[in-house]
């Protein structure tokens, strides 16, 4: 029998190459695609979309699943492919499975509404986050898991680093930067934990070709146990806070089950495993987001026993306020364009420089921005203005153009689980009410202050205020 096992290929197409790449065996429509592209059964896979992944999976060992597009004469078809090299035993060769076979206009739009569902698993269940430029060089790293806290320690302290220099690729001894198409799925080990992770590049900007940067996803292969990490001590450590239940016992162990639970129910929603009637899918769509909710939740929950835990202190560097709101509003780029959001930064680089510590800055900027979002009317504008504030202070300020805040509501908003009956645009997130409290928190151990008003013409205005750099 055959790694991919017979009833799957009864959801898609299955094929079989060999370790030069020829097309061995194949069911219909894909044999049929292979003589339209000009090939023969048995003969070297014609297709060329095709052949480029099979020959990536094979030369790397890596596991592929992406959608695709080719030209068969008549027009273009497009669907979904799963590859997965065999060993040498077996002949060294790929098995395919095709799914989702799809010609014309339409066939383009449903490949890339695929691809973006998968991207949305991926970050639903990835551990550690990053942006990078152009060159693959780290801009920002974000971790939820413990047994990150060295990697996340070493890109902090060598900004503007290839993300590659971090880590070991598994397989891979090529000079880099490799093209991310080669670096997209695999897998890698960095020191501080004992896991296996799975690299996801996503490129940002509207040519794939040459992309303006990346999204850096890692999703560990297994879930984390007291075993996965190595001798890396940080303040977040069990000893370094015994009174943090959520954090260091409960988190960890909750956040794998917890982003599976999303994973596959958004494999359901999308069907990707085969037809599911529309009511089912709903359901599946209500499970993965409830499942977010409360992935979410579990985020807010260590972060307030972080900001809670007696002597909790932040590192102290200069932060360009311009540019963390930049890349800020670059993380919540997609979220906005979604609801037709304009987000404007205004301020030029350098002129508001704080002295606080970037990931943090950048955490309450994220949830200052994501509030205005969700809770201004479609289609408004969020401007973000960073400033000096005199004193040898600066100051960032989020302005937005939904129903404001009345005095009394700013007395109380960050309070903690406080929401004060607000809903979003749509009344779709619900929120814990803990994000500006967490964020308050931040930027009071920052030596800094947050504060809300109205804005001019109406909206709420937040203001973060810092000690100069």
């Amino acid at each position: 029998m055959n790694s991919m096992d017979h009833a799957d290929s009864l959801l898609g197409t299955y094929g079989l190459t060999d370790a030069r790449d020829r097309l061995l065996s194949a069911d219909a429509p894909l044999a049929e695609l292979q003589e339209r592209c000009g090939g023969d059964l048995p003969g070297t896979l014609a297709i060329p979309e095709l052949l480029a992944l099979v020959q990536q999976a094979r030369r790397m060992g890596l596991r592929i699943a992406r959608g695709f597009s080719a030209f068969d004469g008549d027009g273009e078809v497009s669907g979904f492919v799963r590859i997965h090299p065999l060993p040498e035993n077996d002949g060294g060769g790929c098995e395919m499975l095709v799914e989702n076979w799809q010609r014309g206009p339409l066939a383009q739009r449903n490949a890339r509404d695929l691809a973006e569902q998968l991207d949305a698993i991926d970050r639903a269940t990835a551990e550690v986050s990053a942006r990078l430029d152009a060159r693959q060089r780290l801009q920002v790293l974000s971790a939820r898991a413990r047994d990150v806290a060295g990697l996340e320690a070493a890109a902090l302290a060598t900004p503007g680093s290839l993300w590659s220099d971090l880590v070991e690729l598994a397989g891979i001894t090529h000079h880099q930067p490799l093209h991310w198409r080669l670096l997209d799925g695999a897998t890698c080990r960095f020191a501080g934990s004992a896991r296996n992770w799975r690299v996801r590049m996503i490129p940002l900007g509207p040519d794939p070709h040459n992309p303006e940067g990346f999204e850096l996803l890692m999703i560990a292969e297994e879930p984390i146990s007291d075993l996965a990490t190595g001798d890396v001590t940080t303040t977040d450590s069990p000893e370094a806070s015994p009174t943090r239940l959520v954090g260091t016992a409960l988190a960890p162990v909750l956040r794998q089950p917890v982003a599976r639970i999303i994973a596959n129910a958004e494999t359901m929603r999308a069907r990707l495993a085969g037809p599911l009637r529309e009511e089912y899918s709903d359901y599946a769509g209500t499970i993965a987001s409830a499942g977010q909710h409360l992935a979410a939740m579990l985020d807010d929950l260590s972060d307030l026993e972080v900001v809670e835990t007696p002597g909790f202190v932040t590192a102290k560097e200069p932060v360009d306020l311009a540019d963390a709101a930049v890349r800020a509003a670059g993380i919540l780029g997609v979220r906005a364009q979604n609801r037709e959001t304009v987000l404007v930064v205004e301020g030029e680089p350098g002129r508001a420089v704080a002295s606080a510590e970037f990931r943090r800055v950048l955490q309450i900027l994220i949830n200052l921005i994501g509030n205005a979002i969700a809770y201004s009317p479609a289609a408004s504008t969020v401007r973000i203005t960073p400033m000096t504030a005199g004193e040898g202070r600066v100051a960032v300020t989020v302005a937005d153009e939904g129903p404001g805040v009345t005095p009394e509501q700013a007395e109380r908003i960050f309070d903690k689980f406080e929401r004060l009956g607000r809903d979003s645009d749509g009344g779709k997130d619900k929120g814990s009410g803990l994000g500006l409290y967490i964020s308050r928190r931040l930027a009071e151990a920052m030596d800094g202050s947050l504060t809300v008003e109205s804005a001019p013409g109406g909206g709420a205005l937040f203001r973060l205020e810092l000690p100069g750099g």
